[in-house]
């Protein structure tokens, strides 16, 4: 039997078809944002009214001061991704800026409730966490942040990456170690980093 919806039409056409409404779908739960938004004077983290954007916006950023440099920084984070526990790194990743589009024809979008946002970093090197030392690398990268609606709520689901530091934060916490560091020679190398990453500025 010949579906009647499909009887002589091309596939190119119907897969369009299908790709506009998922398009139109995902408009329209952005759309919604500003009306909730008016309505209620707040919404939750993550909310499926708002830009899926707007929560890697939103982790990127608090990425960027510096949040996983902190004691408590996962809970900072927690309420955006849908992993439980934070790796231990030993390095982390320093940028210039971060740019998170949002415009959905950027965006992959796989259905109306999974989708893949890019986001391009201005690189400008890496601090090993053993050695103290910035090593400079100008470049420029892209990480396909991958999100999906999970319990009602917009979530990273990956990747899970290092911390991608903005340049003033590390600078901060660079000099922050050195004035809480008991051994002189330490001190010494925390303050060359602390230099190295001023001229990475």
């Amino acid at each position: 039997m010949i579906d009647p919806v499909r009887r002589n039409v091309p596939d190119s056409v119907v897969r369009h078809v299908g790709y506009t409404v998922v398009v139109c779908v995902v408009l329209g739960l952005i759309a919604t944002a500003g009306i909730g938004q008016a309505q209620t004077g707040f919404t939750q983290s993550g909310s499926l009214k708002r830009s899926p954007a707007e929560i890697v916006k939103r982790y990127v950023r608090l990425d960027q001061k510096g949040a996983r440099l902190e004691a408590m920084g996962f809970d900072v984070l927690a309420p955006y991704v849908d992993w439980k526990e934070e790796p231990s790194w030993d390095h982390v990743v320093v940028i210039q800026e971060a740019t998170v589009p949002e415009d959905y024809r950027q965006w992959t979008i796989i259905d109306n409730m999974d989708i893949i946002i890019p986001v391009t970093f201005r690189v400008r090197g890496s601090v090993n966490f053993k050695s103290a030392v910035f090593v400079p690398e100008d470049k420029t990268e892209e990480v396909r942040f991958h999100v999906k609606a999970v319990r009602n709520s917009w979530r990273i689901v990956e990747p899970v990456i290092p911390p991608h530091i903005g340049v003033p934060r590390m600078v901060n916490f660079a000099r922050e170690a050195a004035l809480h560091e008991q051994d002189a020679a330490q001190r010494g190398v925390l303050a060359a980093l602390e230099g190295s990453l001023r001229k990475a500025r």
